[in-house]
Protein backbone atom coordinates (compact mmCIF):
# COMPACT_ATOMS: atom_id res chain seq x y z
CA UNK A 1 0.00 0.00 0.00
CA UNK A 2 1.29 3.28 -0.72
CA UNK A 3 2.16 5.83 2.01
CA UNK A 4 1.54 9.05 2.32
CA UNK A 5 3.04 11.75 5.35
CA UNK A 6 0.73 14.94 5.84
CA UNK A 7 2.50 17.54 8.16
CA UNK A 8 0.46 19.75 9.60
CA UNK A 9 -3.11 19.35 11.30
CA UNK A 10 -4.54 22.49 10.46
CA UNK A 11 -7.43 22.78 7.75
CA UNK A 12 -5.34 21.98 5.03
CA UNK A 13 -3.94 19.43 5.81
CA UNK A 14 -6.85 17.64 7.63
CA UNK A 15 -8.60 18.48 4.86
CA UNK A 16 -5.68 16.75 2.43
CA UNK A 17 -5.62 13.59 4.47
CA UNK A 18 -9.54 13.51 4.00
CA UNK A 19 -9.28 13.58 0.08
CA UNK A 20 -6.75 11.02 0.20
CA UNK A 21 -8.32 8.59 3.09
CA UNK A 22 -12.24 8.75 1.35
CA UNK A 23 -10.61 6.76 -2.20
CA UNK A 24 -9.00 4.59 0.22
CA UNK A 25 -5.47 2.63 -0.78
CA UNK A 26 -3.47 4.47 0.50
CA UNK A 27 -1.60 4.25 4.23
CA UNK A 28 -1.84 8.40 5.83
CA UNK A 29 0.11 9.72 8.80
CA UNK A 30 -0.75 13.19 9.85
CA UNK A 31 1.73 15.00 11.91
CA UNK A 32 0.58 17.82 14.19
CA UNK A 33 3.02 19.89 16.19
CA UNK A 34 0.51 21.18 18.43
CA UNK A 35 -0.78 19.22 21.36
CA UNK A 36 -4.34 19.63 19.27
CA UNK A 37 -5.78 19.96 15.83
CA UNK A 38 -7.31 22.64 13.83
CA UNK A 39 -3.89 24.89 13.89
CA UNK A 40 -5.81 28.90 13.33
CA UNK A 41 -9.19 27.04 13.69
CA UNK A 42 -10.42 27.19 17.26
CA UNK A 43 -13.14 26.97 19.26
CA UNK A 44 -13.41 26.92 23.76
CA UNK A 45 -15.65 28.17 26.00
CA UNK A 46 -16.02 30.72 26.90
CA UNK A 47 -19.20 32.67 29.24
CA UNK A 48 -21.28 29.99 28.81
CA UNK A 49 -20.82 29.52 25.06
CA UNK A 50 -18.69 27.83 22.19
CA UNK A 51 -17.27 31.16 20.85
CA UNK A 52 -14.35 30.84 18.22
CA UNK A 53 -10.95 32.48 18.93
CA UNK A 54 -9.61 33.39 15.38
CA UNK A 55 -12.16 32.92 12.13
CA UNK A 56 -15.48 32.28 12.89
CA UNK A 57 -17.08 32.32 9.32
CA UNK A 58 -16.30 31.40 5.92
CA UNK A 59 -17.34 32.58 2.63
CA UNK A 60 -20.48 32.06 0.90
CA UNK A 61 -20.05 32.75 -2.64
CA UNK A 62 -17.02 30.27 -3.01
CA UNK A 63 -18.27 26.59 -3.10
CA UNK A 64 -15.59 24.85 -1.11
CA UNK A 65 -16.29 25.10 2.88
CA UNK A 66 -19.96 24.33 1.50
CA UNK A 67 -19.06 21.40 -0.05
CA UNK A 68 -16.89 20.22 2.89
CA UNK A 69 -19.23 20.23 5.31
CA UNK A 70 -21.98 18.91 2.98
CA UNK A 71 -19.56 15.61 2.88
CA UNK A 72 -19.30 15.55 6.73
CA UNK A 73 -22.92 15.89 7.47
CA UNK A 74 -22.52 19.54 8.36
CA UNK A 75 -24.55 21.41 5.84
CA UNK A 76 -28.03 21.48 7.70
CA UNK A 77 -26.22 23.02 10.71
CA UNK A 78 -24.77 26.14 9.15
CA UNK A 79 -25.93 29.34 9.87
CA UNK A 80 -26.08 33.16 8.53
CA UNK A 81 -24.92 36.08 10.43
CA UNK A 82 -27.69 37.86 12.15
CA UNK A 83 -26.90 41.02 10.44
CA UNK A 84 -24.56 42.41 7.49
CA UNK A 85 -24.51 45.88 8.78
CA UNK A 86 -20.68 46.58 9.83
CA UNK A 87 -19.01 50.08 10.53
CA UNK A 88 -15.40 52.05 10.47
CA UNK A 89 -14.57 54.21 13.23
CA UNK A 90 -13.98 57.19 11.36
CA UNK A 91 -13.29 61.25 12.88
CA UNK A 92 -14.61 60.38 16.52
CA UNK A 93 -17.74 58.36 15.29
CA UNK A 94 -18.98 55.05 14.02
CA UNK A 95 -20.32 55.62 10.52
CA UNK A 96 -21.80 52.18 8.37
CA UNK A 97 -20.60 50.62 5.75
CA UNK A 98 -22.38 51.68 2.74
CA UNK A 99 -24.18 48.72 0.98
CA UNK A 100 -23.10 46.86 -1.44
CA UNK A 101 -19.72 47.00 -0.95
CA UNK A 102 -16.86 44.46 -2.06
CA UNK A 103 -13.89 44.27 -0.35
CA UNK A 104 -14.65 47.86 0.90
CA UNK A 105 -15.18 49.17 -2.92
CA UNK A 106 -18.25 50.72 -3.11
CA UNK A 107 -20.33 50.20 -6.10
CA UNK A 108 -23.74 51.88 -5.08
CA UNK A 109 -22.39 55.98 -4.91
CA UNK A 110 -25.63 57.30 -3.40
CA UNK A 111 -24.99 55.07 -0.72
CA UNK A 112 -21.65 56.45 -0.67
CA UNK A 113 -22.37 59.40 -0.33
CA UNK A 114 -24.93 58.57 2.56
CA UNK A 115 -22.43 57.36 4.50
CA UNK A 116 -20.86 60.30 5.92
CA UNK A 117 -17.41 58.45 5.35
CA UNK A 118 -16.04 60.51 2.60
CA UNK A 119 -16.58 64.37 1.16
CA UNK A 120 -18.42 64.84 -1.49
CA UNK A 121 -14.82 65.57 -3.77
CA UNK A 122 -14.04 62.07 -2.56
CA UNK A 123 -17.74 60.39 -3.85
CA UNK A 124 -17.05 62.57 -6.68
CA UNK A 125 -13.50 61.20 -7.57
CA UNK A 126 -15.08 58.11 -6.66
CA UNK A 127 -17.54 58.51 -9.90
CA UNK A 128 -14.85 59.20 -12.30
CA UNK A 129 -13.74 55.49 -12.32
CA UNK A 130 -17.07 54.81 -14.14
CA UNK A 131 -15.64 57.03 -17.33
CA UNK A 132 -12.09 57.24 -16.89
CA UNK A 133 -10.07 55.54 -19.56
CA UNK A 134 -7.64 52.39 -18.83
CA UNK A 135 -6.69 48.90 -20.07
CA UNK A 136 -8.44 45.46 -18.60
CA UNK A 137 -6.36 44.70 -15.78
CA UNK A 138 -3.20 42.60 -16.42
CA UNK A 139 -0.34 41.59 -14.16
CA UNK A 140 -0.35 42.27 -10.92
CA UNK A 141 0.33 45.35 -8.46
CA UNK A 142 -1.30 46.57 -5.11
CA UNK A 143 -4.31 46.89 -4.33
CA UNK A 144 -3.58 50.31 -2.83
CA UNK A 145 -2.04 51.36 -6.68
CA UNK A 146 -5.22 50.43 -8.43
CA UNK A 147 -7.99 51.45 -5.84
CA UNK A 148 -6.32 54.80 -5.41
CA UNK A 149 -5.85 55.28 -9.42
CA UNK A 150 -9.64 54.27 -10.10
CA UNK A 151 -11.27 55.69 -7.31
CA UNK A 152 -9.07 58.19 -5.34
CA UNK A 153 -7.30 57.97 -1.93
CA UNK A 154 -10.29 58.46 0.50
CA UNK A 155 -12.20 55.64 -0.65
CA UNK A 156 -8.95 53.56 -0.22
CA UNK A 157 -8.24 54.92 3.03
CA UNK A 158 -11.40 55.21 4.86
CA UNK A 159 -13.15 51.69 3.34
CA UNK A 160 -10.69 49.47 1.45
CA UNK A 161 -7.69 50.14 3.86
CA UNK A 162 -9.48 48.92 7.11
CA UNK A 163 -11.31 46.31 5.38
CA UNK A 164 -7.85 44.56 4.27
CA UNK A 165 -5.93 45.85 6.62
CA UNK A 166 -8.45 43.75 9.05
CA UNK A 167 -8.26 40.72 7.04
CA UNK A 168 -4.70 40.59 6.37
CA UNK A 169 -3.24 42.63 9.26
CA UNK A 170 -1.32 44.26 6.80
CA UNK A 171 -0.77 47.13 4.67
CA UNK A 172 -3.24 47.55 1.36
CA UNK A 173 -0.81 49.54 -0.07
CA UNK A 174 1.23 46.76 -0.56
CA UNK A 175 -1.05 43.90 -1.16
CA UNK A 176 -0.93 42.05 -4.16
CA UNK A 177 -4.46 42.59 -5.96
CA UNK A 178 -4.04 38.63 -7.25
CA UNK A 179 -3.27 36.95 -4.59
CA UNK A 180 -5.40 39.30 -1.42
CA UNK A 181 -7.78 40.55 -3.17
CA UNK A 182 -8.99 37.99 -5.96
CA UNK A 183 -12.39 39.66 -6.53
CA UNK A 184 -11.01 42.82 -7.50
CA UNK A 185 -8.61 41.66 -9.66
CA UNK A 186 -11.94 39.74 -11.83
CA UNK A 187 -13.33 42.81 -11.86
CA UNK A 188 -10.89 44.80 -14.06
CA UNK A 189 -9.94 42.08 -16.08
CA UNK A 190 -12.63 42.58 -18.97
CA UNK A 191 -12.91 46.00 -18.67
CA UNK A 192 -11.41 49.04 -16.60
CA UNK A 193 -13.71 50.07 -14.35
CA UNK A 194 -13.49 48.61 -10.89
CA UNK A 195 -16.95 49.68 -10.03
CA UNK A 196 -18.65 48.90 -13.27
CA UNK A 197 -16.87 45.33 -13.09
CA UNK A 198 -17.41 44.72 -9.27
CA UNK A 199 -21.89 45.48 -10.32
CA UNK A 200 -21.27 42.99 -12.62
CA UNK A 201 -19.85 40.13 -9.99
CA UNK A 202 -22.54 41.06 -7.43
CA UNK A 203 -25.01 40.56 -10.30
CA UNK A 204 -23.96 36.67 -11.00
CA UNK A 205 -22.87 36.42 -7.31
CA UNK A 206 -25.73 37.98 -5.04
CA UNK A 207 -28.14 38.87 -7.19
CA UNK A 208 -30.75 38.61 -4.08
CA UNK A 209 -29.33 41.49 -1.99
CA UNK A 210 -30.34 38.68 0.84
CA UNK A 211 -28.24 36.34 -0.68
CA UNK A 212 -25.48 35.35 2.22
CA UNK A 213 -21.86 36.25 1.89
CA UNK A 214 -21.21 34.28 5.00
CA UNK A 215 -21.77 30.77 6.75
CA UNK A 216 -20.77 29.92 10.14
CA UNK A 217 -21.33 26.84 12.52
CA UNK A 218 -23.53 27.60 16.12
CA UNK A 219 -20.72 24.87 17.49
CA UNK A 220 -17.95 27.09 16.10
CA UNK A 221 -15.35 26.66 13.51
CA UNK A 222 -13.24 24.12 15.16
CA UNK A 223 -16.68 21.44 14.64
CA UNK A 224 -15.25 21.55 10.64
CA UNK A 225 -11.70 20.30 11.60
CA UNK A 226 -13.27 17.94 14.68
CA UNK A 227 -15.50 16.43 11.94
CA UNK A 228 -12.78 15.83 9.67
CA UNK A 229 -10.46 14.07 12.31
CA UNK A 230 -13.10 11.86 13.06
CA UNK A 231 -13.38 11.11 9.87
CA UNK A 232 -10.00 10.12 9.41
CA UNK A 233 -9.71 8.31 12.55
CA UNK A 234 -12.72 6.02 10.95
CA UNK A 235 -11.15 5.32 8.29
CA UNK A 236 -7.54 4.65 9.39
CA UNK A 237 -5.75 7.27 8.99
CA UNK A 238 -2.89 7.62 11.87
CA UNK A 239 -3.05 10.88 13.57
CA UNK A 240 -0.05 11.97 15.79
CA UNK A 241 0.04 15.58 17.79
CA UNK A 242 3.27 16.73 19.65
CA UNK A 243 5.46 15.41 16.42
CA UNK A 244 7.04 18.04 15.34
CA UNK A 245 8.63 17.14 12.06
CA UNK A 246 11.70 18.57 11.26
CA UNK A 247 13.53 17.83 8.09
CA UNK A 248 11.88 16.01 4.83
CA UNK A 249 15.45 13.99 3.31
CA UNK A 250 15.21 11.84 0.47
CA UNK A 251 15.44 8.54 1.46
CA UNK A 252 16.94 5.89 -1.10
CA UNK A 253 16.92 3.09 1.13
CA UNK A 254 14.10 1.21 -0.19
CA UNK A 255 12.76 1.37 -3.78
CA UNK A 256 9.15 1.94 -2.49
CA UNK A 257 10.20 5.31 -0.24
CA UNK A 258 11.10 8.19 -1.37
CA UNK A 259 11.31 10.32 1.53
CA UNK A 260 11.85 10.74 5.22
CA UNK A 261 10.29 12.57 7.49
CA UNK A 262 12.70 13.15 10.38
CA UNK A 263 10.30 13.84 13.48
CA UNK A 264 11.99 15.62 16.86
CA UNK A 265 12.45 12.65 19.79
CA UNK A 266 11.48 9.73 17.07
CA UNK A 267 12.33 7.66 14.43
CA UNK A 268 12.17 8.97 10.50
CA UNK A 269 8.74 8.10 9.16
CA UNK A 270 9.02 7.04 5.37
CA UNK A 271 7.00 7.64 2.97
CA UNK A 272 6.18 7.40 -1.18
CA UNK A 273 4.22 11.14 -0.94
CA UNK A 274 4.66 14.28 1.18
CA UNK A 275 2.26 17.00 1.64
CA UNK A 276 3.62 19.93 3.90
CA UNK A 277 0.51 21.92 4.89
CA UNK A 278 2.49 23.81 7.24
CA UNK A 279 3.36 28.47 7.37
CA UNK A 280 6.14 29.40 5.33
CA UNK A 281 8.68 29.43 7.75
CA UNK A 282 8.10 26.37 8.74
CA UNK A 283 8.10 24.51 5.51
CA UNK A 284 11.38 26.30 4.94
CA UNK A 285 13.00 24.41 7.38
CA UNK A 286 11.52 21.48 6.23
CA UNK A 287 13.01 21.84 2.59
CA UNK A 288 16.17 23.04 3.57
CA UNK A 289 18.15 20.26 2.52
CA UNK A 290 16.12 18.91 -0.59
CA UNK A 291 14.89 22.34 -2.13
CA UNK A 292 17.37 25.02 -0.96
CA UNK A 293 16.25 27.48 -3.39
CA UNK A 294 12.73 27.25 -2.88
CA UNK A 295 12.96 27.37 0.69
CA UNK A 296 15.11 30.23 0.80
CA UNK A 297 12.69 32.22 -0.82
CA UNK A 298 9.75 30.68 1.56
CA UNK A 299 11.92 31.92 4.64
CA UNK A 300 11.37 35.42 3.34
CA UNK A 301 7.74 35.81 3.45
CA UNK A 302 6.70 38.23 5.44
CA UNK A 303 3.88 37.03 8.17
CA UNK A 304 1.86 39.36 10.68
CA UNK A 305 1.13 38.67 14.40
CA UNK A 306 -1.94 39.40 16.22
CA UNK A 307 -3.98 39.27 19.68
CA UNK A 308 -7.66 38.68 19.69
CA UNK A 309 -9.25 39.28 23.16
CA UNK A 310 -12.48 37.92 23.60
CA UNK A 311 -14.79 40.05 26.38
CA UNK A 312 -18.31 39.45 28.10
CA UNK A 313 -19.57 42.48 29.33
CA UNK A 314 -22.60 44.13 30.58
CA UNK A 315 -24.69 44.96 27.73
CA UNK A 316 -25.93 47.98 30.08
CA UNK A 317 -22.60 48.96 30.52
CA UNK A 318 -22.37 50.23 26.33
CA UNK A 319 -23.53 53.72 25.73
CA UNK A 320 -24.96 52.50 22.33
CA UNK A 321 -26.81 49.87 20.04
CA UNK A 322 -24.82 46.99 18.90
CA UNK A 323 -26.97 47.39 15.96
CA UNK A 324 -24.54 45.13 13.15
CA UNK A 325 -21.35 42.89 12.86
CA UNK A 326 -19.10 45.46 14.50
CA UNK A 327 -16.42 48.00 13.53
CA UNK A 328 -12.90 48.60 12.01
CA UNK A 329 -10.39 51.30 12.94
CA UNK A 330 -8.85 53.11 10.07
CA UNK A 331 -4.43 52.87 10.67
CA UNK A 332 -4.61 56.54 10.77
CA UNK A 333 -6.84 56.66 13.91
CA UNK A 334 -3.87 55.65 15.97
CA UNK A 335 -5.71 53.06 18.14
CA UNK A 336 -4.46 49.76 19.70
CA UNK A 337 -7.90 48.55 18.38
CA UNK A 338 -8.06 47.40 14.39
CA UNK A 339 -11.33 46.10 14.96
CA UNK A 340 -14.00 44.51 17.06
CA UNK A 341 -16.67 42.01 16.46
CA UNK A 342 -20.08 42.16 18.21
CA UNK A 343 -20.36 38.78 18.16
CA UNK A 344 -23.08 38.43 20.18
CA UNK A 345 -25.37 40.22 17.59
CA UNK A 346 -23.50 38.87 14.58
CA UNK A 347 -24.37 35.58 15.46
CA UNK A 348 -27.99 34.70 16.86
CA UNK A 349 -26.82 31.51 18.45
CA UNK A 350 -24.59 34.08 20.83
CA UNK A 351 -27.37 36.22 21.81
CA UNK A 352 -27.89 37.11 25.41
CA UNK A 353 -29.77 40.29 26.62
CA UNK A 354 -27.72 40.62 29.48
CA UNK A 355 -24.60 39.94 27.99
CA UNK A 356 -22.27 41.08 24.81
CA UNK A 357 -19.75 38.98 23.81
CA UNK A 358 -16.90 41.06 21.81
CA UNK A 359 -13.79 39.99 19.78
CA UNK A 360 -11.23 43.04 19.52
CA UNK A 361 -8.04 42.47 17.53
CA UNK A 362 -5.47 44.14 17.30
CA UNK A 363 -1.61 43.96 15.65
CA UNK A 364 -0.87 44.88 12.28
CA UNK A 365 2.47 43.93 10.21
CA UNK A 366 4.57 46.94 11.51
CA UNK A 367 2.99 47.73 14.65
CA UNK A 368 3.85 45.04 17.64
CA UNK A 369 2.59 47.24 20.13
CA UNK A 370 -0.52 44.64 21.38
CA UNK A 371 2.40 41.72 21.08
CA UNK A 372 4.63 43.40 23.42
CA UNK A 373 2.04 43.43 26.58
CA UNK A 374 1.26 41.42 28.86
CA UNK A 375 -2.30 40.46 29.07
CA UNK A 376 -3.22 42.59 31.80
CA UNK A 377 -1.71 45.38 29.93
CA UNK A 378 -3.70 44.15 26.89
CA UNK A 379 -7.01 43.61 27.79
CA UNK A 380 -6.75 47.11 29.82
CA UNK A 381 -5.62 49.31 27.01
CA UNK A 382 -8.11 47.56 24.61
CA UNK A 383 -11.13 47.97 26.93
CA UNK A 384 -9.55 51.82 26.72
CA UNK A 385 -10.12 52.04 22.76
CA UNK A 386 -13.47 50.17 23.51
CA UNK A 387 -14.75 53.14 25.61
CA UNK A 388 -13.39 55.38 23.18
CA UNK A 389 -14.94 54.13 20.14
CA UNK A 390 -17.76 52.03 21.38
CA UNK A 391 -18.86 54.14 24.47
CA UNK A 392 -18.47 50.95 26.76
CA UNK A 393 -18.46 52.18 30.41
CA UNK A 394 -14.84 51.83 31.69
CA UNK A 395 -15.70 51.66 35.31
CA UNK A 396 -17.20 48.45 34.37
CA UNK A 397 -15.43 45.07 34.47
CA UNK A 398 -15.91 42.56 32.05
CA UNK A 399 -17.55 39.58 33.09
CA UNK A 400 -15.01 37.20 31.76
CA UNK A 401 -12.15 37.84 29.30
CA UNK A 402 -9.62 35.84 26.99
CA UNK A 403 -6.71 36.23 25.43
CA UNK A 404 -6.04 34.22 22.36
CA UNK A 405 -2.33 35.16 20.37
CA UNK A 406 -1.48 34.24 17.01
CA UNK A 407 2.22 34.93 16.42
CA UNK A 408 3.53 34.99 12.87
CA UNK A 409 -0.02 33.74 11.87
CA UNK A 410 -1.27 35.46 8.98
CA UNK A 411 1.11 36.00 5.38
CA UNK A 412 1.61 38.96 3.67
CA UNK A 413 0.90 38.69 -0.30
CA UNK A 414 3.51 40.98 -1.93
CA UNK A 415 3.09 41.88 -5.65
CA UNK A 416 3.64 39.16 -7.85
CA UNK A 417 2.78 36.51 -4.95
CA UNK A 418 0.99 33.79 -7.39
CA UNK A 419 3.58 34.08 -10.20
CA UNK A 420 6.36 32.78 -6.80
CA UNK A 421 4.40 30.20 -5.96
CA UNK A 422 3.62 29.08 -9.58
CA UNK A 423 7.15 28.98 -9.55
CA UNK A 424 7.91 27.37 -6.34
CA UNK A 425 5.65 24.55 -7.34
CA UNK A 426 7.16 23.74 -10.90
CA UNK A 427 10.56 23.64 -8.70
CA UNK A 428 9.40 21.17 -6.54
CA UNK A 429 7.91 18.69 -9.52
CA UNK A 430 11.57 18.77 -11.24
CA UNK A 431 13.43 18.62 -7.56
CA UNK A 432 11.28 16.30 -5.49
CA UNK A 433 8.62 14.66 -7.30
CA UNK A 434 5.54 13.42 -5.14
CA UNK A 435 6.32 16.27 -2.28
CA UNK A 436 4.03 19.13 -2.75
CA UNK A 437 3.07 22.30 -0.22
CA UNK A 438 0.12 24.03 0.33
CA UNK A 439 -1.35 26.63 2.55
CA UNK A 440 -2.62 30.42 3.51
CA UNK A 441 1.06 31.43 2.42
CA UNK A 442 0.62 29.85 -0.99
CA UNK A 443 -2.91 30.76 -2.37
CA UNK A 444 -4.60 32.86 -0.24
CA UNK A 445 -6.35 33.37 3.37
CA UNK A 446 -9.78 31.61 4.31
CA UNK A 447 -11.02 28.61 5.23
CA UNK A 448 -12.14 27.87 1.27
CA UNK A 449 -9.12 28.77 -0.37
CA UNK A 450 -7.29 26.23 2.25
CA UNK A 451 -10.00 23.76 1.53
CA UNK A 452 -9.20 24.06 -2.27
CA UNK A 453 -5.27 24.13 -1.88
CA UNK A 454 -5.70 20.77 -0.03
CA UNK A 455 -8.22 18.96 -2.44
CA UNK A 456 -5.23 19.98 -5.41
CA UNK A 457 -2.79 18.59 -3.58
CA UNK A 458 -4.37 15.49 -2.40
CA UNK A 459 -5.13 15.49 -6.66
CA UNK A 460 -1.54 15.55 -7.28
CA UNK A 461 -0.41 13.34 -4.41
CA UNK A 462 -2.25 10.76 -5.99
CA UNK A 463 -1.44 11.19 -9.47
CA UNK A 464 1.94 10.92 -8.24
CA UNK A 465 1.30 7.59 -6.90
CA UNK A 466 -0.55 6.45 -9.27
CA UNK A 467 -4.06 5.57 -7.58
CA UNK A 468 -7.45 6.67 -9.04
CA UNK A 469 -8.42 10.08 -9.71
CA UNK A 470 -11.28 11.47 -7.31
Amino acid sequence: MASVVIVGGGISGLTAAFELARHGDVEITVLEADSRLGGKIWTTPFAGRAVDCAADAFLARVPEAIELCGELGLREHLVTPATSRAFVYCDGALRAFPERTVLGVPTDLEALAASGLVSEEGVARAAEDLTMPGEPWRGDESVGALVRRRLGDEVFERLVAPLLSGVNAGDADELSVAAGAPQLAEAVREQPSLIAGLREQLARTRPDPGTPVFYGLPTGTQTLTDALAHELGRRGARIVTGARATAVDRHRAHATSRFAVRVASADPIEADAVVLATPDFVTAELLGSIAPGVAAELGEVPYSSVVMVTLAVPRAAIGRPLDGSGFLVPRAEGLLLTGCSWASSKWAHLDDPEVAVLRASAGRFDDRRALELDDADLVEALLADLATTMALDPSVSPVATRVSRWPRSLPQFRPGHLERVSRWRAELDTECAGLTALGAGWDGLGIPACIRQARAAAERARRHLALPSS
